[in-house]
């Protein structure tokens, strides 16, 4: 739904600099265990319950007799290998001189896919502890050419990332912040953090076609995987009349976009600026409306588009003053959080108290039901109280009951955090438990295929095949 502003000048990633509440948890850079035996010494094996237990460093490791849920179906019992970082087979050979996790009683999953963040490293860090191996940033920094760093960190979660998005001077996100908040900090010739910047960070602030039709060359140029147009008038905040891209200048801007063969996607939170996202041929919507119940016409017009859409139903509740305390009161969140995260679960951003929940929830349901792929995303950002009720990695779990409790199977609540969203972004190496792809992996005990709850009964974690110490 937004991001900070910031101080950037070549600086490092934008939510580097923010006023960071938390501290990087340890256990997720996670030093190695003492005396780990390098592949080939011995051939460890170890039982689902004690998943940590196995060398991290291992190149080739069995899985076996685990329930898998591939990104679109189950095999009720696989055994599936993992060499060099790549997933080599899926079925029921189990070949000799791997290492071994005896996985009977548990189930294994794709990495998660959170569609809608603003992130950091220490945040993506946090996110991969909670079985989240890619995030996608939908207003920040880890632009493609300044994401190097992420890339060949296993032990924070992948990213992609619009850069920042098309809005006019005044307008959204400008209103969440309250008025004395400051946030970034200094550049690095200045004393700040990380990595300069390779490629110059574009800030689009449009008013007219001609700057939408201009600017979009240069968020190419810079490295956005995608592009957002914010279309948002302000109501639901609280805050009508709010500057907001005219329908023209959103026209030009979508139309320049696909000139250059990017995927295009909206921030709309009512029915009347999605209407508008769809006029102009939108690829997708970064939210669901939330401001009135869904027409029949509304959803056929969706449907119609072919547009995909981020439901992010845990921002909706909490702009309606819902809060994550009963995720925050969870112990499998809570050892995984500090307590400035778990403030934040705790509190809402309570802008529209009128709304309804289950308005929401019906119109998520609608939607699946015409065709429409729904996917799950959170718009998890910072740990600051007027930004909460979402955390990174833990809400997308939450997200995920969410759509059971739509009326979604859990099932199809898996596949909008899998394969479906590796599809419409264009991730092909991932989001699915099949031969060839990167070995991002969350294996659990139970059965989240069933019982969605079951998905935070995390027992380890693989980003490229290399299991995160917890």
């Amino acid at each position: 739904m937004h991001t900070l502003s910031f101080h950037c000048h070549r600086g490092p990633r934008a939510a580097s600099l923010v006023l960071h509440a938390i501290a990087l948890l340890g256990g997720c850079a996670g030093s190695e265990r003492e005396g780990a035996s390098k592949q080939g010494a011995s051939i460890t094996t170890v039982k689902l319950e004690n998943v940590q237990g196995l060398p991290r460093d291992v190149s080739c490791f069995l899985i076996k007799d685990v329930r898998v849920f591939t990104g679109e179906q189950v095999l009720d019992k696989a055994s599936v290998v993992v060499r060099d970082g790549r997933i080599v087979s899926v079925g029921t050979d189990a070949p000799a001189g791997c290492a071994t996790i005896e996985a009977e009683g548990g189930t294994l999953l794709p990495g998660l896919i959170d569609a809608h963040v603003h992130t950091s490293e220490e945040f993506l860090a946090i996110a991969l502890k909670f079985g989240v191996t890619t995030e996608l940033e939908m207003q920040g920094t880890f632009t493609k050419h300044d994401r190097a760093h992420v890339a060949e960190n296993d032990t924070l979660a992948d990213v992609r990332s619009s850069g920042f998005a098309l809005t006019p001077p005044g307008g959204h996100p400008e209103e969440l912040f309250p008025p004395d908040f400051s946030p970034g900090g200094p550049p690095p010739e200045e004393g700040g953090e990380g990595p300069m910047r390779v490629a110059p960070l574009v800030m689009p602030s449009v008013q007219t076609p001609e700057e939408a039709v201009a600017v979009i060359p240069q968020l190419v140029e810079s490295g956005s995987d995608y592009i957002k147009f914010m279309v948002d008038d302000g109501s639901v905040e609280g805050h009508p009349g709010l500057p907001m891209l005219d329908q023209a200048t959103l026209n030009a801007g979508v139309a320049e976009a696909h000139r250059h063969a990017m995927m295009a996607v909206a921030h709309a939170l009512t029915i009347d600026n999605t209407r508008m996202a769809l006029s102009a041929g939108i690829d997708g919507l970064a939210h669901l409306f939330m401001d009135r119940p869904a027409t029949p016409q509304i959803i056929a017009e969706v449907a119609q588009s072919g547009a995909f859409v981020v439901a992010c139903v845990v921002l909706d509740a909490s702009m309606m003053g819902i809060t994550g305390a009963e995720l925050a009161d969870d112990r499998r969140v809570s050892e995984r959080l500090d307590q400035a995260w778990q403030d934040t679960l705790r509190s809402s951003y309570g802008h529209y108290p009128h709304g309804k929940l289950e308005d929401v929830l019906h119109a998520l349901k609608a939607l699946h039901d015409a065709g429409v792929d729904v996917l799950v995303g959170t718009d998890a950002s910072y740990p600051l109280s007027f930004l909460g009720g979402i955390a990174h990695g833990a809400s997308v779990h939450h997200e995920l009951q969410y759509f059971v409790r739509a009326g979604f199977t859990p099932v199809e609540a898996l596949r909008a955090a899998t394969s479906l969203t590796a599809r419409h972004f264009g991730l092909n190496d991932r989001g699915t438990v099949a031969p060839n792809m990167r070995a991002d992996l969350l294996l659990v005990s139970g059965d989240p295929t069933t019982q969605i709850g079951d998905s935070l009964n995390i027992q380890g974690v693989w980003r490229r095949g290399k299991l995160l110490r917890q």
